[in-house]
């Protein structure tokens, strides 16, 4: 995976469509997940900085909820973290949560994304993850990102989004 953040940490993420970073990591339940495998379905990818917590939680719960409507429309939903494997078994248990939940636990893939990003909360600076979310089209292209991501009304978004693939 690092030989693919570096190749793409020069492409222009702001010139849409652009081909989707390679994703492949363990998910809840430990088995491995390759985004490839969903084509030519398309793919909500969401990012989320860290699972239990209260907006984490209300994200990941809106699109569990919504799951059946984006699955109208031939679309998988996927949700990326740092979290462990066996936090997101317990994320997902907790919460009733109906998606599959991805460890990036060294970051690779939120690099290759570019939503590993420098924060500041109470005057101490630190790394994490910038919740965003990508909707990937059949072909494996982003078609639309969503960055810096407030909840409200945001599965929503997405999903009308997808409606107008």
């Amino acid at each position: 995976m690092y030989l693919v953040a570096n190749v793409l940490e020069s492409k222009n993420m702001n010139n849409i469509p652009y081909q989707a970073p390679e994703v492949s990591l363990p998910r809840d339940g430990g088995e491995v997940l390759n985004l490839k495998e969903f084509r030519p379905q398309n793919v909500v990818l969401f990012f989320y900085p860290k699972g239990a917590t209260p907006t984490c939680t209300k994200e990941a719960v809106s699109f569990s909820k919504a799951k059946a409507e984006f699955d109208k429309f031939n679309t998988v939903l996927v949700g990326i973290s740092k979290d462990p494997v066996t936090s997101h078994d317990k994320f997902i248990l907790k919460n009733d949560l109906k998606v599959p939940l991805l460890s990036d636990d060294g970051a690779e893939i939120c690099e290759a994304f570019n939503v590993w990003k420098e924060k500041s909360m109470y005057g101490k600076t630190y790394m994490g993850i910038e919740r965003s979310t990508f909707l990937i089209d059949g072909h494996g292209n982003i078609v639309k990102e969503w960055r810096k991501v407030r909840i409200k009304n945001h599965v929503e978004d997405v999903l009308d989004a997808v409606k107008n693939l």
